[in-house]
């Protein structure tokens, strides 16, 4: 078999990257899994694995050389191939290669990046119209958390996804690392698309800065969705929060992950490596460090934040079988509650198609 090595993706606006050396040479032996060539972005500096064993028969981008996603690096073959066969399969990629990238630019807008008070902050604007609605993200995560909503609820009005500082592709140095700075920086966000009146889904932590600019500037929040959300009590599971940000390879980080899903299984390889390659970006885990001990320090909640909800109209949605924080943390509180039974922590990418019509519902309800 004839594999075909190209430049991978990492990230939503990544669009090209520079070969920086290869760690294989042709005619070397490769395995699925081994690292064969590093690559360097604006943001990320990091290794390709190779996705099949073979032979790695040629090479095909120069050291220095910056090419576009998708763009061919190489060629592995898996027993015997002539370099006739060898050049068939490179002359047909090349020759469908403008297209895809094509298709990709055409596949709809891609996330930005502003300085605001200093701090380069990424965020992904869909959809029009309405009062527009802000997801924010959890501990460790960033905008493609909502990968399975933001496209969903943009059919109704303008949604807006952002990396919060210390995450994604947002600048990573913190100052206090407490929720009140990061919900001035979503503040600060809205200020610069001159949004005087948002509604705010947060998942988790995002909840708490949520909540937190709630409390900052009632007037700027229209409503609340908070999903398996901080801020509502003292528990949270401490073991998960610390493992999470000392996991430096696969077999550390896998138990973690396999925390935040009713299904382990959605736990794949893929995730696992996307979710490394962010945390040896850096000051990502100085970042982490920071937030951990401002926010939740010794396995407890700091901020109490349960005597906000209701200010604004609130919808409450958590997983029956959150394992991160506990769904008691939902009653007694003034909003629409909505337990999703069997689900864990990650309820809005592993049940989107209940998460997504509440939330749609909800926010139609309001003035």
């Amino acid at each position: 078999m004839i594999h075909t090595l190209t430049m991978p993706k990492w990230g939503l606006s990544m669009t090209e990257g520079r070969i920086d050396v290869w760690l294989k040479q042709p005619g070397d032996r490769v395995e699925k899994g081994e690292e064969i060539v590093d690559v360097e972005t604006d943001k990320i500096s990091s290794s390709v694995e190779a996705p099949f064993s073979g032979v790695l028969r040629r090479v095909l981008a120069l050291s220095d050389e910056t090419l576009p996603v998708g763009a061919l690096l190489g060629v592995v073959v898996e027993g015997d191939a002539s370099e006739e066969e060898i050049d068939a399969v490179i002359d047909s990629f090349n020759a469908g290669f403008v297209s895809s990238a094509a298709e990709a630019e055409a596949s709809g807008p891609s996330a930005q990046k502003v300085e605001i008070g200093g701090r380069l902050l990424r965020y992904l604007d869909l959809g029009e119209g309405g009062t527009p609605l802000v997801l924010v993200h959890g501990f460790g995560g960033d905008l493609n958390n909502w990968l399975f909503n933001q496209p969903v609820l943009a059919a109704d009005r303008r949604v807006i996804a952002l990396d919060l500082p210390g995450h994604g592709e947002s600048g990573k140095p913190l100052h206090s690392g407490d929720a009140a700075e990061l919900s001035q920086a979503v503040l600060g966000l809205l200020d610069h698309l001159k949004l005087d009146r948002v509604h705010l889904a947060g998942h988790s932590m995002g909840g708490l800065v949520s909540l937190t600019l709630a409390d900052q500037a009632p007037t700027r929040v229209a409503s609340l969705t908070l999903i398996a959300s901080a801020g509502l009590g003292a528990d949270i599971n401490g073991d998960y929060l610390q493992g999470f940000a000392e996991a430096n390879n696969r077999n550390a980080l896998k138990p973690q992950l396999t925390q935040l899903f009713s299904d382990p299984a959605l736990v794949t390889r893929q995730m696992l490596e996307d979710m490394l390659k962010f945390k040896r970006l850096e000051g990502v885990d100085q970042a982490l460090r920071q937030l951990n001990t401002a926010l939740f320090e010794g396995g407890q909640q700091k901020q109490d934040l349960r005597h906000i909800v209701g200010r604004q109209p609130s919808l409450v949605i958590w997983g029956s079988d959150d394992a991160i924080i506990p769904v008691r943390h939902a009653q007694g509180l003034e909003a629409q509650v909505e337990v999703l039974p069997g689900q864990g922590h990650m309820v809005q990418l592993e049940a989107a198609e209940q998460v997504n019509p509440l939330i749609a519902t909800f926010l139609k309800s309001q003035p």
